[in-house]
Parts: structure tokens; sequence; C-alpha cells
């Protein structure tokens, strides 16, 4: 305010007392004034609570040689808050000689999470104090610390970095919000498409009774899997039970969240994936908690989803690399689920078009049961798919030279007058790999032996790792001097079909750019395997380009995931009876091409379980891969006391990291050598290679290690 006087602010007409109005607005302002935020105290000299004075607080440190509780005094100003499974603030790192009045003082702050309340301590020193507890909403019970300790004991990792993937940031606005009554059990569902199945309705038939089967389900192609996966979720909410969903990716999260919409209407269900905002997925988690919604659907953040009375848990496309998490311990959908199921004695449902070698091993362990469909219906709804293999190719140059042969190039133009054609290439890009023509032999550096590649503006050929240009290459092997596309990528395709069907649009989905759904009408979609839309009625036909290349990766799951991708491609298409054809560019004779010609992926899995069974590998073993300096990588292996019936492979160079780009969980820092190896051990050893692992790593952590030493247990891949 001013007056016209000149006089100072607030200042009455006669010089001295305020007006009454000014007082007025002083006192409102100061009620809508935000109150400083005191620091957190140290409690100097503050009584104690009277009951259980003692909390044990786990702090979020997330090294392992601190992977414990430590107990603080609770003071008595705090002694309501202070409850059970609640944040908090310690001070941590102290030291025992800053110690005033018999309570230690001190340190940095740090948050954790207040575990239980106990009446003594068994540290015979002073104790700090509780600084602040952050909020009162206990977001950490014993059921779900339970699970976070069983995850972290299962990789050989700590409780605070389990904790932060499980429980979501906190949000204060979500917090203070009311949730209403949970809605009423559903009516038990129709079993509807589960009537295709064997043993489909006897499945929901249990779930809706309170039983807890436990299954393999291999779907049949096309769209009703999200509604399939609905009903199995009414079933079991309809027994008075909750139920958790988790799927690979946002897109997919959102068609069974669709789906359990129009079966159950808004409000029975929460979502939850981790590209939602910090407010919005804290209050999804928060009413999955309060008991608000009794089933979750989501991405990888919601596998430790707080359900209530958990009675289903349902795993889709459990070979999904988004399953396993990037971040230390990296544990697996697949595996914590398997956790949760034993631990809550609940129903299990692990489902895909596919059909994984882990998941093949839980049926022939009798862990799980086969949940499948005759072969008669099989036959029904699955697209012809026809094979195109090198022979083929050599017969059709110009085929060739166009990555498109005559059959595919014939099948993709009838179905064009019917609807989408799909075209799967296995890398995004221009041309992300050379080869020589001749011979195949991959298109090489000549100082540090890195890919050339071909640059988009210029088409000059330079090395993907040092950047050093090739201006006159020629093959080490046969002395050839022509280069072919070892795969050539989505634009580079889409480019090519634009020219061989002017009139027809060309769509393209990858990492730059997704598409969820196309129309149906006739059109050709590019697409990098796991991106392919959904084509309103499906595609007329689908074309898996460069097969070999994905069946040619130096990896013990390659034909697995060739498999995978050419299946979840395939279960697009509309089905054989419709004029659906599937055509895939690969070696007929060939084990996946095979079991994709007859449909038959639970077959490939257990021919491939018996390979891995004669040769001891994952899932008839565990296995754990630790790499590291080599050095510093021989120091920790002679320094762990590893099972007696241990094997150690290796060890073996690791491939250093591409300048820019990512690298794998255990790979080697970009200018750094490293070397890996992999630790075998039979079933029932797994517990004591990934304590042994903890023990030594939080050994060297104690002692101020500074080199790393990674650890991952059960790696999916293992080259």
């Amino acid at each position: 305010m001013s007056r016209e006087n000149g006089s100072g602010v607030g200042e009455g007409a006669e010089g001295g007392v305020p007006e009454p109005e000014q007082l007025a607005l002083i006192r409102d302002s100061v009620r809508k004034a935000k109150v400083p935020r005191a620091k957190p105290r140290t409690w100097r000299g503050a009584a104690v609570a009277k009951e259980l004075p003692v909390a044990r607080v786990l702090v979020d440190k997330g090294v392992l040689h601190l992977d414990r509780y430590f107990d603080y005094a609770v003071p008595e100003e705090l002694d309501e808050q202070a409850q059970p499974g609640v944040r908090v603030r310690v001070r941590f790192g102290a030291g025992a000689r800053n110690v005033r009045g018999g309570r230690r003082e001190g340190g940095g702050l740090i948050d954790g999470f207040l575990v239980e309340r106990v009446a003594e301590s068994d540290y015979s020193g002073p104790l700090a104090a509780l600084a602040q507890v952050v909020s009162p909403e206990p977001v950490l019970d014993a059921e779900l610390l339970g699970l976070a300790r069983a995850v972290a004991d299962r990789y050989a990792g700590s409780l605070a970095d389990v904790l932060q993937l499980a429980i979501p940031p906190r949000h204060a606005k979500a917090e203070a919000r009311e949730f209403p009554e949970p809605p009423a059990p559903p009516a038990a569902p129709d079993p509807g498409s589960w009537r295709r199945y064997e043993r489909g309705p006897d499945f929901l038939a249990a779930l809706a009774s309170g039983g807890a089967p436990r299954a393999v389900w291999t779907a049949l192609p096309g769209p009703e899997w999200a509604a399939e996966i609905g009903r199995a979720v009414q079933a079991t909410l309809a027994s008075g039970r909750g139920a958790l969903v988790v799927v690979p990716t946002v897109r997919l999260a959102a068609r069974v969240d669709q789906a359990l919409r129009d079966l159950l209407g808004p409000g029975q269900h929460a979502l939850l994936t981790a590209d939602a905002g910090q407010q919005s997925r804290y209050q999804e988690w928060l009413a999955v908690r309060r008991g608000a919604v009794r089933a979750v659907v989501g991405t990888r953040a919601a596998m430790f989803a707080p359900v209530r009375n958990l009675g289903l848990v349902v795993i889709w496309d459990d070979g999904d690399a988004h399953h396993s998490d990037d971040n230390a311990p990296f544990p697996h959908v697949r595996e914590v689920l398997e956790l949760r199921t034993s631990r809550d004695k609940c129903a299990f449902l692990s489902g895909n078009w596919t059909c994984t070698v882990e998941a093949a091993q839980l049926v022939r362990s009798g862990w799980a049961a086969a949940l499948a469909a005759p072969r008669e219906e099989v036959r029904r709804v699955a697209p012809l798919v026809r094979t195109v293999g090198d022979h083929d190719l050599a017969r059709d140059e110009a085929a060739r030279a166009a990555r498109l042969p005559s059959l595919a190039w014939e099948i993709a133009r009838t179905a064009l007058r019917d609807g989408p054609v799909l075209v799967q290439v296995p890398r995004r890009g221009y041309v992300p790999r050379l080869a020589c023509q001749r011979c195949r032999e991959p298109a090489r550096c000549r100082q540090c032996a890195g890919p050339l590649e071909a640059r988009e503006a210029t088409g000059v050929l330079a090395c993907g790792w040092c950047g050093r240009e090739e201006g006159h290459w020629h093959c080490s092997s046969c002395g050839g001097f022509r280069l072919r596309a070892q795969v050539v990528g989505a634009r580079r395709t889409a480019e090519e079909l634009g020219r061989a069907f002017p009139a027809v649009p060309v769509r393209t989905s990858g990492r730059e750019q997704v598409l969820d759904t196309v129309p149906g009408a006739p059109a050709l979609v590019v697409s990098t395997p796991g991106a392919e839309p959904v084509a309103e009625g499906g595609y007329a036909a689908a074309l898996l380009l460069d097969g070999w290349a994905m069946l040619g990766r130096p990896d013990l799951r390659a034909g697995e995931e060739a498999l995978r991708r050419w299946i979840g491609a395939s279960a697009l298409v509309r089905p054989q009876g419709a004029g659906g054809t599937v055509v895939v560019v690969a070696e007929p004779t060939l084990r996946p091409v095979q079991a994709l010609v007859r449909w038959d992926p639970v077959g490939h899995a257990v021919r491939e379980l018996a390979e891995r069974a004669e040769l001891g590998f994952p899932p008839v073993s565990r296995m754990a891969a630790v790499s590291g300096a080599p050095e510093v990588l021989s120091a920790f292996l002679a320094g762990v006391e590893l099972p007696a019936d241990a094997v150690v492979l290796g060890p073996v160079p690791v491939r250093e990291a591409v300048p820019g780009g990512g690298r794998r969980a255990g790979g080697a820092p970009v200018g750094e050598a490293w070397e890996r190896v992999l630790i075998r051990v039979p079933p029932g050893s797994g517990a004591a290679l990934a304590a042994s692992l903890k023990v030594a790593q939080a050994g060297r952590m104690a002692r101020g290690a500074a080199e790393p030493v990674r650890i991952r247990v059960d790696p999916l891949d293992i080259g």
C-alpha cells in the first residue's frame, strides 16, 4: 500500500495507529503466508517416548555393507507419528565421538523407513534421535518388507535398492486425497473366448471359487488376449480377492486397461506405469495400498504393487526384455511374481502367444500346468506361414537386391487388395550394418575392427566405433569389393517399398514413433520388432524380412527370441480362412522357422529346454554374471567363498560400450577393458551363490574399494 501524503506503510491518519482495515489486511496476509519450515532437529535433551522408545530404521543408502537396520531414539514429540512403515529422516554418519548429554548428534540427513518400534536397542552406545517424520502415511508394511527382502536376497542386492523400485516417490497432494470405499465384488464372468482352451472354463471357475491354480497359458493369435486376462481378473475379484497384471509396455497396459473398463466399468482397478507423472502414479499406488481398488494393471513398476488379499498374479509375454529391471539388483517380473505366488498362496498365470524356456520349465517341474487350445482351434485361427530361404534368394538376384523375394512380392501385392500388410525389419535405421555381397563377411574398420556404416547424408563409409572414414574397402576374406546391407533398417525398407508400390501409403513404426493402431485400409506398415501396431480387422499379410540376421545373433536365446518376435507379428494377421498369410525370409530347415510354420512354440521351448539341461544352462541351473577390470575381477573371485558345486566359466572379454550409446548391464564402460565370468550352480544352490556374492561385494565396499564389480544374478543374455 501507499499513501498520497507519503507517510510510511501501515501508519494511521494521526501518525501512529494503523487503521482497522489495514489491521484486517495484515492479519489475513499473515494467515495466508506459508510458515517457514524448520530444519530437522537433533532433539538434544528432549525426552524420549515412554513406550517403545527405539525405532529401527532402514536408511536409504543402497550399499551392501549397510544393508541392515539402525536403531534411533524416538523423541516424545514424534511418538504418535513415528509408526512402523512411515518415511523418516535421520542423521547418519556422525561417529561415536560426537555425543552430548548421552545422545549422539551430527551427521548428514538421510531418508529412510521406520521398520519397527522396540523397547530396547541391541546397540550399547548412545543413540541418535529421529530427526523428522516425513509423512505419517505407512507405506511399508510387513508384507511388502518381506517380499522386498526376499527379492534382495535372491538377486544379491540391497533391501534399500529394492524398496526404491517398490515404493514410488512421495507426493503430498496425493496423500491428502480421500479415497472411496472399495466397490462391491463383481459377478463371476462368463467364460467367453476362454471356451476355446481345453481347460479354460475350469481355470476361471477355480479363480471364482477362491482357488489358486497356476498355469502357463499359450494364447491363440488375435486380439482377444486382453479381454481373456480381463475375465480372469473379474473371476478373481468375484471371489473377494485382488489381482495384479503386469505387461511389458505402456501400449499393452492400455489395452488391458480398456478391457477391464469394458468388463467392470470405471473405478474397479488402478493403472500403474512408470511414465505416469509423480502425483498420478503415487495417487494410484495409494489407492491400491489403502484398499480403494483391488485390481492393478501396469508395467514393470507394478510388480510390487501392495494389492490387498492378493488372489491372482498375471504376467504377459515374460520373454520381453522390458520385464527385467535395468536398476540394481535387476529383478525380473516373472521371478518376483513367482515369489509372490509362493508367499501369498495365490494363483499364477503366465500368458503369451509363444512360450519361453523358463515357462516350459515351470510346466516340466510341475509347478504350473499347461493351458492351451486344441490343434484344430490353433489351425483355425492362425495364419498360413510360408518360407523363403537362401536357395530361393540365390535364384532371384533382383529380389535379393531389393530385399523382397518374388514370393513375398506376389503375396504383398495380392494382400494389398484387401487390407494392410505388415513388414517386420529386425533393426531400425537406414543401413545399420554392411557386409561383403559375395561371402557375407561383416565389413570391419581396418583401424579398430569396428562395424562400417553408410552415413545417411553422404553415403560415405565410416566406422561406427571410432568414426574413421573408409574410402577403399575390400573384403579381407574373399577379396570382394561390393557391399550389401547386412540388415536393412525400417527407413530404407520403407523407401524401397514406396518405390515398388507407388500407389500405396507406407507407414513406419519404430523407436522414434511407435504407432498403436492403423486403419484397415490397404497400406504397407514397416515396423521393428515389438513396435507392430494393431490393424483394424487384422493384417491381410505379414512379411518377416532378414530372419537370418535375428537367428545369427551370438546369444543363447537367439532362436527363442526370433520365434517370439515372429509369432508376435504373425498373431496380428488374419486367420488362414480369411486369407491371412505370413512370409518369413529365413532358412526353412531351421528349428525356429519350422516352429513358426507349424505354429508350435511350446514344442520349440521343450526342445530348447532339453538342450539347456544337457549343457547345464539356465533355467535348469542358476547362474550369475560377474564383470569388472581384469585385476579387480581376479581379486574378487579369489576372495569369494563360492558353493562347492559352483562352476566358473571364463573369464572372457566384455565388449566396450559405443560412445554416446547405451550399454547392457554388466557391460564395460567406455574406454575400459573389462572381463566377465559366469558362475553356474545346480538347482538348490542358487541362494547360497547369491549370498556368497553379496557377502564378498559388501566386504569390498566396507574396505572402500573404488573399482566397480558388477553382479547380475540370472542374466538375460549370456552370449
